[in-house]
């Protein structure tokens, strides 16, 4: 069994940053990714950013956050943050962690979510 615990959700004004964690315990597989989605009222859920565990530590970005938010990853202790700034009150949404075993298409172990409010 595999927890994702993220922490560092809440209200912050427009323009304002973030930094958002997630930390993977338990029973841990061997991971070939781990990320950030995103679910807004309304919406459907949406990927944010996601990285590679490996050495190379590969990026992808939603372009609304490409310049703005920044992921990163300690592969050691199976760590990943997600720094946002300039943040918008289109932001607003329930933040997921997200991870991917290795040989597995899609990501499989999700967080409980942790709210961030952009608003003044």
């Amino acid at each position: 069994q595999v927890q994702l615990v993220e922490s560092g959700g809440g209200l912050v004004q427009p323009g304002g940053s973030l930094r958002l964690s997630c930390a993977a315990s338990g029973s841990i597989p061997r991971l070939s990714a781990m990320g950030w989605y995103r679910q807004a009222p309304g919406k459907q859920r949406e990927a944010v950013a996601t990285i590679t565990i490996g050495s190379l530590g590969l990026t992808n970005y939603a372009d609304s956050v490409k310049g703005r938010f920044t992921i990163t990853r300690d592969a050691a202790n199976n760590t990943v943050y997600l720094q946002m700034n300039s943040l918008r009150p289109e932001d607003t949404a329930v933040y997921y962690c997200a991870a991917r075993a290795y040989g597995r298409g899609s990501f499989n172990y999700w967080g409980q979510g942790t709210q961030v409010t952009v608003s003044s």
